[in-house]
């Protein structure tokens, strides 16, 4: 493990890591940024308890009070869900948060470096960051995909956000060299939709596929991690003309309001929510506890492979 002295190591994390338990790392910005309470509480507190169903250990990341926390506590889950001054932490934030003594909430980056700190290989989210639409005129891109391309964590996820340019991402991510994999088949899923009409690199059938591709690179010595798109089940997908819709119009507004960076996606998210009448919610949902369970397969498969 490489931990420093501004990190904390949940117990019952440290001792499954020495042990030899699968654990899963989870993101919190879904928490404090990506849903409205309580349905933010209750998404977190279920995403635990199916890492555990699995037979993996959770280790939700979180900065609490100026601490790194790989592993939360109850209470910190509630500070995370309800209150108000919670930092959107990516790399670039981590040491101006702890520096202050502040909370803050992971996104798919930093939540990958504390995986990485305490030797996790395998994190859960709902959707990665990307290259945002009209990036030619903006420049934004999600620091999530240069994180993927230098930290050696497998990220499971639905797919690039839909707010995204999902194709320029994917793009971004081959010329990193972050391999993709998409569940099923080589359509790589669109967040809220099954398919994006973008190819992953590889189709993976079960979560050993994945654990074995993770295993062999691992034993390469290759940097990096990889991405593994997990379609949302068709019953909790959402039609792709009303995502489509909601999607251009909250994006339209947010350039009409100027707003950009990190603060487009909590914005974009929440408006999407609001044009499809609390639809895509329950989709997000239902596509993080997919994320969980698999990433946890994931994880319980690799652990074998190590024994």
């Amino acid at each position: 493990m490489k931990m420093n002295e501004f990190a904390d190591i949940h117990p019952e994390v440290r001792e499954a890591l020495a042990s030899g338990t699968p654990v899963v790392a989870l993101e919190s910005t879904i928490i404090s940024h990506g849903m409205p309470y309580p349905q933010n509480l209750t998404t977190s507190r279920n995403c635990e308890r199916l890492v555990r169903e699995q037979g993996a250990v959770p280790a939700t990341t979180a900065v609490i009070n100026g601490r790194i926390k790989i592993g939360v506590t109850p209470e910190d889950l509630n500070i995370l869900a309800e209150a108000k001054s919670v930092a959107k932490l990516s790399r670039r934030d981590m040491a101006a948060v702890i520096a202050n003594g502040g909370n803050g909430a992971t996104t798919v980056a930093a939540a990958m470096m504390m995986a990485d700190m305490a030797g996790i290989k395998v994190f859960a989210t709902g959707g990665i960051g990307g290259v945002h639409r009209g990036v030619e005129h903006s420049w934004d891109i999600s620091a999530d995909l240069q994180e993927l391309a230098s930290t050696p964590v497998c990220v499971v996820c639905a797919g690039v956000k839909s707010i995204l340019d999902i194709g320029k991402t994917l793009e971004y991510l081959e010329t990193m060299g972050v391999p993709v994999l998409a569940m099923g088949s080589r359509n790589f899923p669109a967040f809220f939709t099954r398919n994006s009409g973008f190819k992953a690199d590889y189709a993976a059938h079960e979560a050993k596929d994945v654990a074995r591709l993770l295993f062999v690179k691992e034993k390469l010595g290759l940097r990096g991690g990889v991405l593994v798109g997990n379609p949302i089940a068709e019953e909790y997908a959402m039609d792709e003309a009303v995502i489509g819709e909601a999607v251009n119009r909250a994006v339209q507004e947010a350039e009409e309001k100027g707003i950009h960076g990190k603060d487009s996606t909590p914005f974009l998210l929440q408006r999407v929510v609001e044009l499809t009448g609390g639809d895509s919610l329950k989709s997000n949902m239902e596509l993080v506890y997919s994320n969980c369970r698999l990433a946890a397969k994931i994880a319980v498969e690799l652990a074998k492979m190590k024994d």
